[in-house]
């Protein structure tokens, strides 16, 4: 026991001054008997080839963001061999599908946000968190450049340095403008919780200075004039909340102006919610018609000035001023200003966002990947392959395959590349080897190009939704959770341009369906099956997946307490 007292003492001596560890070491140990030690290598080695294990260097992964990908990946990241920081301007995470819901008063924004030191204290390690901004990615020396959102307490620029093994950027993205002037000075968004709480005040507001004396009938119809650029989800909802608020509550406070208050929608395509089934999209044109608010589809916004939004109908060219009070801009996303720069820097300066593979790496950077919004995966196609799956399905050198060799890589090319499946669905055709009945015998590169030459007409992008998000975060942190193992021992499809397996299987987003709360406690409902839900039980449904699906039992509590406070007592419309 002295002499491992010995070996430790001696052990921190030889950290302390490297210089010494060539020395001869020399010791009575136990009763009197000597031990000689010499080396040229640092003592603490010696010590671990003596059979004390060595500690191993954790790899360092950064995650850009607090939204749903990397609150996703770091709620399921459970294994501990990695040193895990997050780096994010906000210190919270925000459940946005009720951000429209916050506008209007009908859930308080504080019950719609956790923060993110909250939810990674529960993890079984240590994750750290920066309140930062990053401003630069550089991937060739692995480090980022970031600006501290507390500059003002630094009494300096705050900007600092960071380094880093494992990148990822789940940052989001921001609102697309499509460079229409005046689009920034003077539209509201609604992409964050402070955006939400913004057009909750600016709509008291107008109702406020209308009520004024001083102002005449004119200037009130502007300002009770409520225009909704785009219409998305997210454009739709906010009418909806909007109209809701107007009606139930609003109208019963300022009795002497409600009555002036309209809403118009406007949308570029010929329908909104053009992404929803075509009887959700036509429910909700016929509901808002309904209700007065004034829907205006193939009306293109051309520029928006301080009180007036100037327009042009796609389909006769007619240009036309819309006055207004409040204009929310919601017609779709960008990439933020670091990705912007980051896609140069990797050679996808053309492109229109971010670039993954299957895996959700960035194609052109090792150790990095994006999920989420900020990024898309670039599916490859079929026929891109079509010679390398070939040669991989068939076994023999005759350059024919028959149905049995095709059989046993069916798997692989289903899961490798989606759009096979998605085109078997849609031509109603009920798997691959049925799709090659139409030839007899065996087939050569040619039948077996023309029997998949439509397949990658079925290629589709994911949608940049909160749905997707969520399960890339929770893909990945399986993925990250199983590294060492896959290193190893690969789970994957087969690789077809080169030979073994891919380490993991690749992302593959399920969709559970979509909502769309129309107002008036009714909301439509998309669910997988083409399944359409539309009505008032519909709403207790939102209610109960919505809440189901809030981050924590605090949120939860808050969000719920809310829906029965307004249901009570009304919206609150006091401007705090």
């Amino acid at each position: 026991m002295r002499g491992y007292t010995f070996y430790a003492k001696v052990s921190r001596v030889f950290q302390t001054y490297p210089s010494l560890s060539k020395l001869l070491v020399v010791s009575t140990v136990g009763g009197g008997s000597l031990l000689a030690f010499s080396d040229d290598r640092p003592f603490q080695t010696v010590l671990n080839d003596a059979g004390q294990k060595p500690e191993c260097k954790k790899k360092k992964v950064v995650v850009l963001g607090t939204g749903w990908a990397a609150t996703s990946f770091l709620k399921n990241l459970k294994s501990d061999s990695y040193e895990v920081q997050v780096v994010s301007p906000r210190n919270y995470f925000a459940f946005t599908p009720l951000l429209p819901s916050v506008t209007s008063g009908t859930v308080e924004a504080r019950s719609v946000v956790e923060p993110i030191r909250n939810i990674v204290r529960k993890r079984g390690y240590q994750i750290d968190f920066m309140e930062a901004e990053c401003l630069k990615i550089d991937a060739s020396k692995k480090i980022l450049h970031c600006k501290s959102a507390q500059v003002t307490n630094l009494g300096g620029k705050g900007e600092f340095i960071m380094d880093y093994d494992i990148l990822i950027i789940a940052v989001g993205a921001q609102v697309n403008t499509f460079n229409t002037p005046g689009v920034s000075e003077y539209a509201h968004f609604l992409k964050e919780v402070e955006d939400a709480q913004k057009l909750r005040n600016t709509v008291i507001d107008c109702f406020e200075r209308a009520s004024l004396p001083s102002v005449s009938d004119e200037e009130r119809k502007r300002i009770l004039h409520f225009v909704v650029v785009g219409g998305g989800p997210v454009g739709v909802e906010f009418a909806a909340e909007l109209h809701d608020i107007v009606v139930q509550d609003i109208s019963k406070l300022y009795p002497s102006v409600s009555n002036l208050a309209k809403i118009t929608l406007l949308e570029a395509g010929d329908h909104i919610l053009n992404m929803y089934d075509k009887r959700i999209s036509q429910f909700a044109e016929t509901k808002f018609q309904r209700d007065g608010i004034d829907l205006k589809t193939g009306s293109m916004v051309t520029k928006v000035s301080e009180k007036d939004v100037s327009t042009k109908d796609r389909a006769t060219g007619q240009c036309s001023t819309l006055p207004y009070g409040l204009v929310v801009w919601s017609t779709g996303i960008a990439p933020r200003p670091v990705i912007l720069d980051f896609m140069k820097q990797i050679g996808q300066g053309s492109r229109r966002v971010l670039a993954t593979d299957e895996w959700l790496r960035v194609e052109g950077c090792d150790n990095v990947y994006a999920l989420g919004d900020c990024a898309t995966i670039n599916q490859r196609k079929v026929m891109e392959d079509i010679s390398a799956i070939f040669g991989q399905a068939k076994t023999n050198d005759t350059g024919h395959l028959n149905k049995q060799e095709f059989r046993e890589v069916i798997g692989d090319i289903t899961e490798r590349y989606p759009q096979v499946e998605l085109y078997l669905k849609k031509s109603k055709v009920k798997n691959m080897v049925a799709l090659l009945d139409n030839y007899e015998g065996e087939i050569d590169i040619e039948k077996f190009e023309k029997a998949l030459s439509e397949v990658d007409t079925q290629m589709k992008n994911l949608p940049a939704t909160a749905q997707v998000a969520a399960q890339q975060g929770e893909y990945l942190a399986k993925c990250f959770n199983r590294m060492e193992k896959c290193e190893m021992y690969p789970e994957g499809p087969r690789r077809f341009r080169t030979s073994g397996q891919h380490r993991f299987h690749p992302f593959r987003y399920k969709h559970f369906g979509q909502f769309a709360p129309l107002g008036g406690e009714q909301t439509a409902a998309q669910l997988p099956g083409d399944w359409v839900s539309i009505g008032h039980s519909t709403q207790w449904l939102w209610y109960s997946v919505y809440a189901s699906k809030l981050v924590s039992w605090r949120t939860r509590m808050l969000v719920v307490s809310d829906w029965f406070r307004r249901y009570t007592f009304g919206r609150d419309t006091s401007r705090i």
